[in-house]
This record gives C-alpha cells, sequence and structure tokens, in this order.
C-alpha cells in the first residue's frame, strides 16, 4: 500500500497504555495515524513517498502546552525576581500597556511557535491580546493552536470593556471555527479581574459554543486571601456559586486548594493546567498535583509564558513537575515518570476537548508526533525510555516534529520559519523593550 510517511524508531510510546513498543514504525497518511506495527511488518506492507529511519529514537505524541502567553517571549527576562502582583502591576501590564500591538503578538508569537516546535510542543493553549493575530501566526506555521479569547474589565489594548472583550471573542470564534488546526476557549484573565456579569456571559456562550472556559485560578495566597476580605468568599468559592465549576473549567495554577476545593473540583469533573516552572519562580505556591491525580481530576502542564518561567520548554517542565510532586507529596512514588509525561500530552488533549484527535499515537488519531534522540550520552544507558525522556532528556535532543503529518521540524532544523529573519525582528524589540 502507497502511504504519505513512514518513520521507523527504536521506541514507540503511545502513552495512553504503558506499553513502550520496540523496533516499530509509525504509518501515516493524508495527515492521520493508519498503523503501528513492528517495523518489519511496516516494511513488507507498506512503500511510502517519505521514509524516516531512527534507529536511536524514541516516537511520542507532541507536547501540549495547556497554558501559555506566547508573544510575552518578547519580556523574557524583562522583570525577574519579583514577587507576581509587583510583577505584574508595577512591570508587566505598563510594558505591555506601552508596547502591546499587533506587531508585537506577530513577532513574539512566531519567536514562541519557533522555540516550541524546536522542543516538541505542537499544541498551546494560549492567553494573550490580539489573540486574532496569534491565530494568523499559528495557521501560517502549521502549528496547531487552542486560541484564548481574552476578557478583562478593565480597558486594555484589545478592548475597552468587558462588553466589548465579549463581543470580540465570539466574533474571532466564529472566524476560526473551520479552521482544522485551530479552536478556541473563552478566557477570562482571573477572578479577580473579571467581575460577576461577563463570567455568567462567558459561562452562557461556552455551553452555547461548548468551548471551555480558560482561566487563572487561585495561583497565589494574596489572591485567595483578598478575595476572601472583599467578598468573604474565596475564589472558587465564587467561580462554583455562577456555575463556572464544570467539565469546561481550565483552573490554570491552582496552588491555593484545600481538600474541600479538591473534592469539588473531582466531582464537577473540572480541569487543573499545572505550571510550576512558573510558580516556583514567582514563589505563588505548589500545586497539591498527587492529591488532585488520586481524587482523579485530570492534570494537565503549561510552562506559562516566558516572561515568569523563561522558556517554552515541556521536557523542562515535565521534569520540574514529577520532581515537586514528589517533594509536596513527600512520597517518592508520587506523579512516576508515566504520568508526567501523560500530564504534558493526553492530559492536555483532554482539557482542550482534543483527545480524540491528538495526545497518544493511536490509530485514527492526527498525526501530531515528535523523535526525540536518546543517544546522547546524557541519556545512556537506556532502560526505561519514559524515565530517560521524562529525567534526563533535554529539548536539544528531539529532532523531529510532525502536525497533521506535516514535517515541521528535521534533524533539528526548523523546516517552515526563517530563523534568521526572525532573530532581525527579535534583536529590533530587545531594543525597544530596554528603553
Amino acid at each position: 500500500m502507497q502511504v504519505d510517511t513512514l518513520i521507523h524508531a527504536r521506541w514507540v510510546i503511545p502513552v495512553e497504555s504503558d506499553s513502550t513498543l520496540e523496533h516499530h514504525s509509525l504509518v501515516i497518511h493524508e495527515g492521520r495515524i493508519i498503523d503501528l506495527l513492528p517495523t518489519a511488518q511496516a516494511i513488507a506492507q507498506y512503500q511510502a513517498v517519505s521514509t524516516e529511519n531512527l534507529p536511536d529514537h524514541a516516537l511520542l505524541p507532541g507536547f501540549i502546552n495547556s497554558h501559555t502567553h506566547a508573544a510575552m517571549t518578547l519580556l523574557r527576562g524583562r522583570a525577574d525576581d519579583l514577587q507576581l502582583m509587583d510583577w505584574l502591576q508595577n512591570h508587566i501590564w505598563p510594558l505591555e500597556q506601552r508596547w502591546v500591538s499587533e506587531e508585537f503578538v506577530k513577532d513574539g508569537t512566531d519567536l514562541a511557535i519557533a522555540e516550541m516546535l524546536m522542543g516538541g510542543t505542537t499544541c498551546f493553549n494560549d492567553m494573550y491580546f490580539f489573540p486574532n493575530i496569534s491565530a494568523q501566526q499559528a495557521i501560517q506555521h502549521g502549528i496547531r493552536a487552542s486560541i484564548g479569547l481574552v476578557v478583562f474589565d478593565f480597558p486594555t489594548v484589545w478592548a475597552d470593556n468587558s462588553e466589548m472583550y465579549l463581543s470580540k471573542a465570539q466574533a474571532l470564534h466564529d472566524v476560526l471555527r473551520g479552521e482544522p488546526l485551530i479552536t478556541t476557549t473563552f478566557a477570562p484573565h482571573a477572578p479577580y479581574t473579571v467581575s460577576d456579569a461577563p463570567l455568567q456571559k462567558v459561562l452562557a456562550l461556552s455551553g452555547q459554543h461548548q468551548t471551555p472556559v480558560h482561566i487563572h485560578v487561585h495561583e497565589t495566597r494574596h489572591e485567595v486571601e483578598q478575595a476572601q476580605a472583599d467578598s468573604g468568599k474565596r475564589p472558587l468559592q465564587r467561580l462554583h456559586e455562577l456555575g463556572l465549576v464544570n467539565p469546561s473549567l481550565l483552573a490554570v495554577h491552582a496552588t491555593q486548594l484545600n481538600d474541600e476545593e479538591i473534592q469539588l473540583m473531582a466531582d464537577a469533573g473540572a480541569h487543573i493546567i499545572h505550571c510550576p516552572e512558573s510558580n516556583l519562580k514567582l514563589a505563588s505556591g505548589f500545586c497539591p498535583v498527587a492529591k488532585c491525580l488520586a481524587a482523579g481530576i485530570n492534570v494537565a502542564l503549561g510552562t506559562d509564558g516566558a516572561a515568569s518561567n523563561n522558556d517554552l520548554d515541556m521536557l523542562g517542565e515535565m521534569r520540574t513537575a514529577a520532581l515537586l510532586a514528589k517533594a509536596v507529596a513527600e512520597d517518592a512514588s508520587a506523579v512516576p515518570a508515566m504520568a508526567a509525561l501523560r500530564m504534558a500530552t493526553i492530559n492536555g488533549a483532554k482539557a482542550l476537548g482534543l483527545d480524540k484527535e491528538i495526545g497518544s499515537l493511536s490509530i485514527g488519531k492526527a498525526a501530531d508526533v515528535i523523535a526525540i534522540d536518546l543517544s546522547a550520552l546524557e541519556t545512556q544507558p537506556v532502560y526505561c525510555p519514559v524515565s530517560q525522556i521524562v529525567y534526563a532528556a533535554n529539548r536539544r535532543q528531539v529532532t523531529d516534529v510532525w502536525v497533521a503529518g506535516k514535517q515541521l521540524l528535521k534533524q533539528g532544523q526548523l523546516t517552515a520559519l526563517d530563523i534568521a529573519a526572525l532573530r532581525g525582528k527579535i534583536a529590533v524589540w530587545q531594543q525597544r523593550l530596554a528603553s
């Protein structure tokens, strides 16, 4: 049978099962995985337009960065070593007010896409201003994206008030509905920046369009204490009373959860997006990941923005997530390597409502696939490929990336982005933002 692509690999890690397949091949045709079988059988059954031989590599589903602010790559390192509210109110928001524009979002998103593809991320869930531009750049470069339709109470460069944010959100949702690699989320920034009336409208729109609600929740102790002082309610309680704690909720950060709130989220089928490195850098607190997983909550993984991480490295995020969970739980068996890998792949797909399409190497799913070279000295010897990927590998070992069957990284080189031109644009932004 003639097919588009055959990939022969030393290991294939489907993710949804615990098994690792040795000397297997992935068969891709018209953007989808149509077979996964032993290499000898694949060679006998299929002829391909393109064949990749990866004798030292593990194949796995592309990483899903379930929470980021892509264009904030341009603010990487601009305001480091500060507490969250100081960082946000006194540094990031003033910089954004002065500099954020369509050009800023275009160039910052291009930088983020290049970085993410080179690190094995094939899908990102964004939350930022000018989401139309983020979507445009994702489409142009062939990466899968979930575009956050942002909502605030106050004016920004994107809109003047909550009504305008919501109007623009609905319009952009309709524009993007037919794009094969693009989905949307309604993205109210946080309980402390969005009041009840627009949150109720978001809930209605989410139900109408069957779209997730992507929101920062319980990011810091200060946020929770301030909400209690102002209203007598913890933010999650308020969201619950508004009806937003449901299977569409993507609660980002969730570092301040008590046992009752964990059970509430588990019972509701809500999702948590864990951003361990950003939380550590901003000293925001620790998400009780082991408790959340044990309760049955789907926990996915995100990098947050490069202004508070300072990278978009999902391999690094997995390692940090696994190690931090063990320390917080005081249990070395908490969040083993495969659980961390699932947080970066299939759990992200479930959170975004895309698990029938991506998140694992399963026949019938889209061919969002990455290859990691485990022959490097730092990942030798290989007793367990999953453990080596989570605990020892680095993003420079990602050699090849496909999104919907299209190869976007080949032998470590991007196939569709002009890196020299991008460097020139970033240098201009560095001069502007340093002024």
